[in-house]
């Protein structure tokens, strides 16, 4: 199957696959239940979201991993079982996949660095337990996402490039300030992101959750602006939230979504997601878009 950097050396643009977390509550997931441990005991519920993308046209799949650092999972006194559950998450998805890529997903920790509640030896090793279970399970790549903190995701990176053969994918979420200018919640810049990953050897780059996809077209246009050959990747919501009688709504339909594709990879992204709301129909229509260039 090769890496997926010599698909995209080859010109081509990559669809992934949509959000996880509201289809495992879709499927009955509780709020503070562990969603890892669904690899476990609830097995075909997993597979069958990785299938659902798959079957929608999308050329990589995640994992059901994203809490599965052994820091995470102590919330739910689990942390004993973290490579038990990355190895699983990889192995569904794995399965689910086929011929396509599978991206071992890496999330937050949870903890704050500069409060002093963890150290970044903590940190990495957490990481290291949670890459090296995610490899043994069968991935194609780390994906490291959702990172607000720069030396948090900088850990992970390290850890994912130390102790595995795949490549390493890096994602921060960034909000608009009102200066107009996005940032993450710890105040980095796309631009900061790229200055600061790009030389710890990050094979690909970009942004997940925060915003919609026309509002990821700005962030890629900066990640453009400052860096021209690094790949990027972008996993947009299904727009922006909308809470209406205690509930999250994602308003952005599929055809919604699917319209900025062509903005988007006209602004420089080479894979094209979906993160919180996004469903396999969202992927089938930016697939489609995709599979008509």
């Amino acid at each position: 199957m090769g890496k997926i950097t010599d698909r995209l050396n080859q010109g081509k643009i990559l669809v992934s696959d949509g959000a996880w977390g509201t289809f495992l509550h879709s499927k009955g997931l509780k709020p503070g239940q562990c969603p890892e441990l669904w690899n476990i005991e609830h097995t075909e519920e997993v597979f069958d979201i990785a299938k659902s993308y798959t079957e929608a046209g999308a050329d990589m799949v995640e994992t059901n991993s994203f809490g599965g650092s052994s820091i995470k999972l102590a919330h739910y006194g689990l942390s004993s079982r973290a490579s038990e559950f990355n190895q699983a998450a990889a192995a569904i998805s794995r399965k689910a996949a086929g011929n396509n890529f599978v991206l071992g997903s890496v999330g937050p920790t949870g903890k704050i660095l500069m409060m002093g509640e963890v150290t970044p030896e903590q940190i990495y090793d957490s990481f290291k337990e949670q890459v090296i279970a995610l490899e043994r399970g069968g991935v194609d790549a780390i994906i490291v996402e959702t990172m607000t903190d720069l030396e948090e995701a900088r850990l992970a990176v390290k850890a994912a490039k130390e102790n595995t053969t795949r490549e390493v994918i890096c994602t921060m979420t960034f909000q608009k300030s009102p200066d107009g200018e996005f940032r993450s919640m710890m105040g980095v810049s796309p631009t900061e992101m790229v200055n600061e990953l790009v030389p710890e050897g990050v094979d690909i780059i970009g942004a997940n959750c925060g915003n919609g996809i026309e509002g990821m077209i700005q962030i890629v246009n900066e990640i453009r602006s400052c860096n021209l050959s690094i790949p990027i990747l972008v996993h947009a919501n299904a727009g922006m939230p909308v809470f209406k009688d205690g509930v999250t709504h994602f308003p952005e339909t599929p055809e919604q979504t699917a319209g900025f594709v062509m903005a988007i990879i006209d602004a420089g992204v080479n894979i094209i997601g979906g993160c919180c709301g996004t469903t396999p129909e969202h992927i089938r229509q930016i697939s489609k878009v995709v599979n008509e260039l």
